[in-house]
């Protein structure tokens, strides 16, 4: 590989996305409220800095990121106990850090990338010092992993982001199963993971006195939001489902979304395009958001370092499933979690997010494959 080629099969389709973004978020404002702004124009603006951020981290590289690791990490933790502890409460959630004059900062957003740079370390160490690991190095090494997992996750949860935590058990996942392990432990933990989920959800179904007195009336209710979605009610998705299902092959037009929707700009995104620009558009919405896993997939396969190729592994697993989870939720075929369609959606810091793993993966493909130690 060439030292500074850049590769454009990952560029210019998020240059594309973020057209469409811009695009989709002005058609949307009309069934914003004013006193969001102009969010458009604030989504411009998110990439413009978006991309600065990517020069910055191109001259920097990723092993700066790797060096520093833990300090992000237990920055990223730090950050969303504050919230817990001082944020004030928006929606009855405390998610976010409001800046006056700015706008709000969600950590998670940033702690989906601290987990994915920590564990790709982690899992680079434990390559570097195991040749041929017993099974009681692997469970150590899974289990210290799994902590280092577990505290984001408990922190989230407890603001509520139930979707988050969704995407950082996604993102361990994913690049647990490249970092060589033995596939008998995934299998030990799917059973385990079903017992588990079982005896939760069989207190829900069958003890829910018992269900809130253990777990309390949030998650219970939390559980109840998911466990409806299929029956099709509410304002949000049966209004989303009209607009898309008669936007026909061409769409109603730009800028013609016809019947409102909560949260247009952002978890509904998705069905904005699609009443606007049909199946035609969607297609092709489709079509440049495969092209973009298709060609991060690739980079993985590429001789490149280890470390960038677990780095890899999180960030297309993570992807992936925001990708199917966002329009699943948009068009009735899974639950609604609030999850962002990445690229498209509005907002700040998850944009800011996803353009600090394009700067990730950009260093990746013009990068000849080395070994580090960090």
């Amino acid at each position: 590989m060439d030292n500074n080629k850049i590769n454009y099969k990952i560029l210019i389709p998020i240059i594309i996305l973020s057209l469409i973004s811009i695009i989709t978020i002005y058609s949307a404002l009309k069934y914003t409220s004013s006193s969001l702004g102009n969010l458009a124009l604030k989504q411009t603006v998110w990439y413009v800095i978006g991309w600065i951020l990517v020069v910055i981290l191109l001259k920097l590289k990723n092993e700066y990121l790797y060096r520093n690791s833990w300090v992000l990490y237990i920055l990223g933790n730090i950050s969303l106990l504050g919230l817990l502890l001082f944020a004030e409460p928006i929606n009855n959630s405390r998610c976010w850090y409001v800046i006056p004059g700015i706008g709000s900062i969600q950590p998670s957003e940033f702690m989906k990338i601290f987990i994915m740079i920590t564990l790709a370390t982690m899992i680079h160490n434990f390559r570097m010092k195991y040749d041929n690991p017993t099974m009681k190095d692997e469970f150590k090494f899974i289990l210290s992993t799994l902590i280092i997992v577990l505290i984001p996750s408990i922190l989230t949860f407890l603001q509520p982001d139930t979707g988050s935590v969704i995407i950082y058990l996604t993102i361990y996942i994913s690049m647990l199963f490249i970092s060589g392990i033995r596939f008998r432990w995934f299998i030990i933990g799917g059973v385990l993971l079903v017992l588990l989920l079982g005896g939760i959800f069989g207190l829900y179904f069958f003890k829910e006195n018992i269900f809130i007195k253990v777990f309390g009336s949030s998650i219970y209710y939390r559980l109840d939001r998911i466990f409806n979605w299929s029956n099709g009610s509410g304002l949000q998705l049966e209004n989303a489902l009209a607009a898309i299902g008669s936007a026909g092959l061409f769409g109603h037009g730009f800028n013609n979304t016809p019947i409102y929707f909560p949260e247009a700009s952002t978890d509904f995104i998705f069905a904005v395009f699609a009443s606007n620009f049909g199946l035609v558009g969607v297609i092709i919405l489709l079509a440049i958001i495969i092209f973009l896993d298709i060609n991060i997939i690739l980079l993985s396969r590429k001789k490149i370092e280890d470390t960038d190729k677990y780095i890899v592994s999180g960030i297309i697993g993570m992807l992936i499933f925001q990708q199917i989870q966002n329009i699943g939720m948009t068009i009735g075929l899974l639950p609604i979690m609030g999850i962002t369609l990445p690229f498209v959606s509005y907002g700040g810091s998850s944009l800011l997010s996803y353009m600090l793993l394009v700067g990730i993966l950009l260093n990746i493909s013009q990068k000849k494959k080395r070994t580090y130690k960090y």
